[in-house]
């Protein structure tokens, strides 16, 4: 029996597809009261359950042989940062502590390359960066290192667990809309668009859903691997959507100092409409910030590959519902 925390997001989804596809026997832990009447209907046993909750994690982990942990807050505005500090840190370290208690054979996390340190540019960021549970980027990316490191020092008592660090992810089946999914969605409307000159490594969520897979049958216990796609700036990706959408849009490009300030104040506006600003100043900076990584480990190691950006827009647009004219 494998079990998929997260089962219901972005990522999940796909890795629950996945093994399924190979003939695995899944069940997906999800919170209570979460609809999850798409996994029933994969033939996925659903359990309700909490990563802050114990003793939720001990009938979970019933039976397991191997646990994929995926559940995770992911929180670019302020007012998340306790709740953050529950889940990516506090129910890291519970679920890894009851896969040791239950005897599972092996644990994959799923963190991400925010727990890294942020190096300047020109320095390609691999598993040799260490991770900074102090980072000045944001609490998102504190709690991803502090969740990590308490993962492993599970694995210091006994724990049989492999960290897979994605960068950005993209790809189809982004169903609850990830700002980067909803980004190229907008990109496929012909309006003008405003844009900014920053980059960020973007994987596609199939790549690595293969490559968690790849983790639990070679990764070496208590080590990171890396799981990056293609690195390209926020200019070239309009151009390749709006290329693979058939449209063609003007589009202006913001000076950085603007676009900061101007995220600033979408988002102080934000707390009163309550819908989310297109731009934060968190996901400004990501992608201002040196995001060169490198997968030559999972490579080497794992056999982990990827496949192009352009495929995973593609795949993605033609997921798209279709506007009426």
């Amino acid at each position: 029996m494998i079990l998929v925390t997260g089962a219901s997001g972005h990522l999940g989804n796909v890795l629950t597809r996945k093994l399924l596809n190979y003939g695995e026997k899944v069940r997906a832990m999800v919170l209570p009261g979460e609809k999850c009447d798409f996994l029933h209907n994969m033939g996925v046993e659903c359990v309700e359950g909490n990563v802050c909750d114990p003793a939720s994690l001990d009938n979970a982990m019933k039976d397991v042989q191997l646990v994929y942990h995926l559940a995770g807050v992911i929180s670019i505005f302020p007012g998340k940062e306790d709740l953050m500090e529950k889940v990516n840190v506090e129910g890291s370290r519970n679920v890894a502590e009851a896969a040791l208690k239950a005897g599972v054979r092996r644990m994959i996390h799923t963190s991400s390359v925010h727990a890294l340190k942020r190096e300047p540019h020109g320095i390609t960021m691999d598993e040799s960066t260490p991770l900074e549970p102090n980072n000045p980027a944001g609490v998102y990316d504190q709690t991803k290192a502090r969740g990590t490191i308490e993962v492993l020092k599970v694995v210091d008592k006994g724990l049989d667990a492999v960290i897979v660090c994605p960068t950005g992810i993209i790809g189809p089946h982004d169903y609850a809309g990830s700002e980067m999914g909803r980004a190229i969605k907008d990109f496929t409307r012909k309006k003008l668009h405003f844009l900014v000159e920053g980059a960020f490594d973007f994987v596609d969520v199939r790549d690595v859903a293969e490559g968690l897979i790849l983790t639990a049958q070679k990764g070496h216990t208590g080590q990171i691997y890396i799981l990056a796609g293609e690195n390209k700036n926020l200019v070239e990706i309009f151009q390749i959507v709006q290329e693979e959408a058939g449209v063609k849009s003007p589009h202006i490009t913001i000076p950085k100092r603007l676009a900061l300030f101007g995220a600033h104040i979408a988002q102080l506006l934000s707390r009163f409409s309550k819908a989310p600003p297109y731009f934060t100043t968190y996901s400004l900076q990501t992608i201002f910030d040196n995001a060169s990584y490198s997968s030559s480990k999972a490579q080497k190691e794992l056999g982990y590959k990827c496949g192009t950006l352009r495929e995973s827009i593609r795949d993605m647009i033609n997921g798209l519902p279709q506007k009426a004219n």
